[in-house]
């Protein structure tokens, strides 16, 4: 608690007992030492019923995309500042793009950062040695951050209506960090072309290149549905902003993305015209049909 008198809201008798072990974190620090410590009193904390615990930031990365991929996704992450290779500060830039990014605490022996850890909306910040108290006010706050997105808006005030192929602005600036060549590096969800199927992986497509991810083609498919990619195959999960033309040669429909070539399944055909007849440009190029940058192919398609 932030003072000694208790919470009138955690305390109100609809919430009274679901915080107990109900909060699933993580906490990332490259000295061992620091880190044991943290994870102890996390671990002491009856709100908090589960810790994750890694020392770099491309782990801490690692943990909570699997997290997310299980319809878990942690509730908070508990991060020292100053780290080799990508730091706390970098993290939590990386960790602001996520379409829903988790609440940020640095921990660290340093009062320098402090105001550039603030300007990342970093939820808390606090100065090692840490003490047991001081930490109970951060899982505090992560305990009301946490209720308040999971509290359903006043049914009396109806949510705005949306267009049925909007797309959430934050989803194109989702950072996802992929494997290439056994480094790793992260690129932006917007930037993906399109994501082929790897056996456990997946292989996502950019203009510059690709890298692979420890996924489910249909995990991927239902997570980035409302970024604006469509199944066309079996193997391939496409973006439709990213599709340059639609092919129908001898029987077989296919797309092409930045020179590659996708078949696309009789079984996906239909409603992929469907998506791409929706997105259409109210004013085409004189002398060609085209559907949201997607130029229709000479012998046709139907409808």
């Amino acid at each position: 608690m932030t003072s000694g008198l208790p919470c009138p809201v955690c305390e109100g008798p609809d919430r009274r007992g679901s915080l107990e072990r109900s909060l699933r974190v993580l906490a990332v620090d490259d000295e061992a030492p620091a880190l044991e410590d943290l994870v102890y009193l996390l671990r002491s904390d009856p709100r908090i019923a589960h810790v994750e615990a890694v020392t770099d930031a491309t782990k801490a990365l690692r943990v909570l995309h699997r997290a997310m991929d299980a319809g878990q996704p942690l509730d908070a992450v508990f991060l020292d500042i100053r780290m080799p290779g990508l730091d706390g500060l970098d993290l939590a830039r990386v960790l602001s793009r996520f379409a829903q990014p988790p609440p940020v605490v640095f921990v660290t022996a340093h009062q320098q950062p402090a105001v550039e850890a603030f300007e990342l909306k970093a939820l808390d910040y606090l100065l090692k040695p840490v003490r047991q108290e001081r930490l109970a006010e951060s899982v505090h706050r992560i305990v009301h951050e946490v209720w308040d997105s999971k509290t359903p808006a006043d049914p009396a005030t109806p949510a705005p209506a949306q267009p049925a192929n909007a797309t959430p602005p934050e989803m194109g600036d989702e950072v996802i960090p992929v494997e290439l060549g056994g480094v790793t590096r992260f690129i932006r969800l917007a930037d993906i072309r399109y994501v082929e199927a790897h056996g456990d992986y997946a292989r996502l497509h950019t203009a510059t290149g690709s890298g692979l991810v420890r996924a489910a083609l249909n995990g991927l498919e239902e997570r980035w549905r409302s970024a604006g990619f469509v199944r066309i195959h079996r193997s391939h999960l496409v973006s439709l902003g990213h599709i340059d033309e639609l092919r129908l040669e001898d029987g077989h429909l296919s797309v092409t993305i930045g020179g590659a070539v996708l078949p696309v399944s009789r079984r996906h055909a239909r409603h992929l015209r469907q998506l791409l007849v929706r997105r259409a440009r109210p004013a085409p190029v004189p002398g060609q049909t085209t559907t949201a940058g997607v130029a229709q192919p000479r012998n046709g398609l139907g409808s």
